[in-house]
């Protein structure tokens, strides 16, 4: 959100993050999506916008949350080693002036390289896939787990934001600065997307 150069604050929406029966990974994002934003609307300004997102790692129809354990981590990086999965943010900005509600999906296709069982181990064993979806974090820079990247890094990383950047101008809100210079700046990545999905395609 800095990097766009909108003001903001963060508040905490207490919402339940369970999987209903059947729910696909996409209708399951949009949908905590969309109850965050709605569990702040009693507590913004009439001249406020209100943006809940929600991001989890799908490999298929099975959404891989964040690990119980190690060994369900160790489970959920072999699953994913050596073939691509997706990562889904779900966006919902809400105007408290008018009610008005729009979301938007960035899916994401993240190809995974044939990591060694040693640099997975060693990757578990640091702690940081245990608080991660999927169990891995795209930038870690030793264990360095995707290869051939060419899709929204920013949304793996958590916040789609050029996704971000023409949802709120469909609501007045246009960015104060240049989004995808800053991300790619911010980031160290080179987007091969972003005119894409600026201009209105379903590209991730």
């Amino acid at each position: 959100m800095a990097l766009a150069g909108w003001e903001f604050t963060v508040r905490p929406a207490d919402v339940d993050e369970s999987l209903l029966p059947g729910e696909r990974p996409e209708a399951y994002v949009l949908r905590l999506a969309k109850a965050k934003a709605q569990a702040c609307a009693g507590s913004v300004k009439s001249d406020q916008v209100i943006l809940g997102a929600d991001t989890t790692v799908a490999d298929g129809n099975i959404i891989l949350g964040k690990p119980r354990d190690a060994e369900d981590a160790r489970n959920m990086l072999l699953r994913l080693r050596g073939h691509t999965h997706q990562v889904l943010t779900g966006l919902a900005l809400l105007r408290a002036a008018d009610g008005n509600l729009i979301t938007d999906l960035c899916v994401t296709s993240v190809p995974m390289r044939l990591y060694r069982d040693e640099e997975m181990d060693a990757y578990i064993a640091s702690g940081d896939p245990l608080d991660k979806a999927g169990a891995y974090a795209i930038q870690h820079a030793l264990f360095h787990p995707v290869i051939e990247f060419s899709g929204c890094y920013a949304s793996v990383m958590g916040l789609a934001l050029c996704h971000l950047t023409r949802s709120l101008q469909k609501l007045g809100y246009p960015p104060q600065n240049d989004i995808p210079r800053a991300c790619q700046s911010g980031l160290a990545y080179t987007c091969p997307i972003f005119p894409a999905v600026l201009s209105g395609e379903m590209a991730g």
